[in-house]
C-alpha cells in the first residue's frame, strides 16, 4: 500500500510518521508513504500556492496549477492510485471506506488549506473529497494522518493479531466491549468474575452483551447495520436486550 502526501507543510509529518504502527510498517515495507512538498511544483519565484478568490470574500484559494503538477508526478510515481482530497464538505470518513481504500491499493492524499482549492482542480484531478467529522480543521495534514492511521492497520499483516481489525469498534456496527488487565481490583473495583472463568464460551456472550449494551447506550444508530445470527439473539434475548435493538434497527432510536 503507497500514499502519497501533497502538503504546504512537508515538516508536519516527520515525526507522526516515525512512530508506532505506522514506523514499522514502513520499516517492514508493508506501506510506502511519500510526502510531496506542493511548493516543489510552484513556477514563480515567490513559490506562491494560493492567490485571492475571483469575486471577492474572505481568505485565499490555492491555486490549481501547482497542484495538478503535484499530482501528475504522484500519479507517475503510484500508478492507479486514487486522488482523495481531505475536505469538510466531503463524505464522511468510516472505518468502511478504510477498508475500501486498502483495496484500492494506493493513494495519493491532497491537503488542502485556506478557503479551499481552485474547482477546476477538483473537477479534472480529484477521484473523492473525504470528510473526517464536521468540524473545520486549519488544513487537510491532520486528517491525511487520521486516515493513513486507520488505512495502515487494515493492510493484512501489519496488525500483530490477525483478528485485531475485525473485532475493532465500527467493524461490525457494534461499539467494542469493555477491556480489563491487571490488577485484578483497582480503586475497589473488581474484574467481572466471568473473564477470570478460562469459559471462552461464556466470555464471548458477556463480550456480546456488553458491546450492545454500550451500543445501546451510546450509538444505538450503529445497530442497524449489526446483523445478530440465531445464537446472538437468543442471548439478547435472555437478557431483556432484544426488544432494544429491535426499536434501534427499526429507526426507533436516536443517535
Amino acid at each position: 500500500m503507497r500514499f502519497d502526501i501533497l502538503t504546504i507543510f512537508p515538516d508536519f509529518f516527520y515525526s507522526p510518521l516515525r512512530e508506532g504502527i505506522i514506523r514499522r510498517a514502513m520499516a517492514a515495507g508493508q506501506v510506502e508513504i511519500v510526502v510531496r512538498n506542493i511548493r516543489d511544483f510552484t513556477t514563480d519565484r515567490h513559490n506562491m500556492t494560493d492567490d485571492r478568490p475571483f469575486g471577492g470574500g474572505e481568505g485565499m484559494v490555492m491555486k490549481p496549477e501547482p497542484l495538478s503538477l503535484a499530482i501528475i508526478a504522484a500519479r507517475n510515481d503510484n500508478p492507479g492510485a486514487r486522488v482523495v482530497l481531505l475536505s469538510p464538505q466531503g463524505c464522511v470518513f468510516t472505518q468502511k471506506r478504510a477498508a475500501g481504500f486498502v483495496a484500492a491499493g494506493g493513494l495519493i492524499l491532497v491537503c488542502g488549506r485556506y478557503e479551499g482549492i481552485d474547482q477546476r482542480l477538483i473537477d479534472r484531478f480529484v477521484d473523492q473529497e473525504i470528510s473526517i467529522g464536521d468540524y473545520i480543521l486549519t488544513g487537510g495534514e491532520l486528517a491525511s494522518l487520521v486516515l493513513v492511521d486507520a488505512v495502515t492497520r487494515l493492510v493484512p499483516g501489519v496488525l500483530g493479531c490477525g483478528d485485531s481489525a475485525a473485532c475493532d469498534t465500527f467493524s461490525r456496527g457494534l461499539l467494542k466491549h469493555p477491556q480489563y488487565t491487571r490488577p485484578r481490583e483497582f480503586e475497589g473495583e473488581a474484574v467481572p468474575d466471568v473473564l477470570l472463568s478460562g469459559d471462552h464460551d461464556a466470555i464471548r456472550d458477556w463480550r456480546l452483551v456488553a458491546s450492545v449494551r454500550r451500543t445501546l447506550s451510546r450509538r444505538p444508530g450503529l445497530l442497524v447495520g449489526a446483523g445478530f445470527d440465531e445464537r446472538e439473539i437468543k442471548i439478547l434475548q435472555r437478557e431483556g436486550l432484544w426488544p432494544e435493538v429491535e426499536k434501534a434497527v427499526n429507526g426507533g432510536a436516536d443517535e
